[in-house]
């Protein structure tokens, strides 16, 4: 008899990939810098790439990290264990286990749960900088109304989220939270990782949120 192999959890940190942010260094070495540092979850997005120039980034991604690292990818593929799609994407047949969407409003939390999703990505929680005029901030008292709609659908924050916001994520029913810009143009990745990982055990001891099993 063969055994079942849960999925992943899902991740109160999760890294979010932009080449274009980090400064010229290879991006493969700065998402290692943030799994050295006990990042474990990395969403590699890269959407204007093609799919062959993905597919190079993804095998050079994969390469430089341990194998207990969690890829998810822009995409459904039979090689990745999940991926992240847009609010307006299509559900695809195949999903993966560790399948995601982002969220904007109240419906489409609503839907995402009724999907299927594993989590959703909810945002942009403050201005930032990796994507200027991207719909006003949600701020926490944002993330809490959404909150409401997810009936245990975990929800990530993301956008100009910072390490001492996520006490206050935490305290209005965020799951965890999802960083790109600080990470990739941080002098130091390994360091701010640190700083996240640490500020994200808030999550786990919010008397709001319920442990994975």
């Amino acid at each position: 008899m063969t055994a079942l192999i849960a999925p992943p959890p899902v991740p109160r940190l999760l890294l979010i990939t932009d080449r274009t942010q980090t400064g010229g260094r290879p991006l493969e070495d700065v998402v290692a810098a943030c799994v050295s540092a006990g990042i474990s979850h990395v969403l590699l997005r890269e959407r204007d790439l093609s799919p062959a120039a993905y597919d190079d980034l993804l095998d050079r991604l994969r390469a430089n990290v341990d194998d207990d690292t969690v890829i998810l990818t822009r995409t459904p593929r039979p090689d990745s264990v999940g991926c992240h799609l847009a609010q307006d994407t299509p559900w695809p047949a195949r999903p993966g286990a560790l399948t995601g969407r982002s969220v904007h409003d109240a419906g489409a939390v609503r839907r995402a749960r009724a999907e299927g999703a594993a989590f959703a990505i909810v945002g942009p929680y403050a201005p930032t900088a990796s994507k200027p005029g991207y719909g006003p901030a949600l701020g926490t008292d944002g993330v809490r109304a959404l909150a409401v709609h997810a009936g245990g659908l975990p929800l990530l924050a993301v956008g100009g989220v910072r390490p001492a916001d996520l006490d206050l994520l935490a305290t209005a029913g965020a799951f965890g939270a999802a960083v790109m810009g600080a990470l990739m143009r941080a002098p130091n990745p390994h360091s701010l990782a640190r700083e996240y990982l640490s500020a994200a055990s808030t999550f786990m001891t919010s008397t709001n949120l319920k442990e994975e099993q």
